[in-house]
């Protein structure tokens, strides 16, 4: 079971319209890189990298280096949240 502090984390890693968005994109479209989610979501590359460095930290998006670019899809973790922001919906 996790501790009070541990689930803020998580939290605050989702707390964020941008990240949400990105969570559903991945969830459509696993193993996109940084410059690809900018591109899906017409957004500043520097502010998707952030968005997805700080889900990263939260445990719910994972990085795989696949060549020099970086592939990011959810986690366990990470889909559930997803599972869960769809029952708000």
């Amino acid at each position: 079971m996790l501790k009070p502090r541990q689930l803020e984390r998580i939290v605050k890693g989702f707390s964020n319209h941008r990240r949400i968005e990105i969570l559903k994109l991945l969830a459509e479209k696993p193993e996109l890189s940084v410059f690809e989610v900018s591109d899906e979501l017409k957004t500043n590359f520097k502010t998707i990298a952030e968005h997805i460095r700080r889900l990263h930290i939260a445990g719910i998006v994972m990085k795989r280096s696949a060549g020099q670019a970086v592939r990011h899809a959810l986690t366990d973790q990470g889909k559930v949240i997803l599972v869960f922001l769809r029952t708000l919906e």
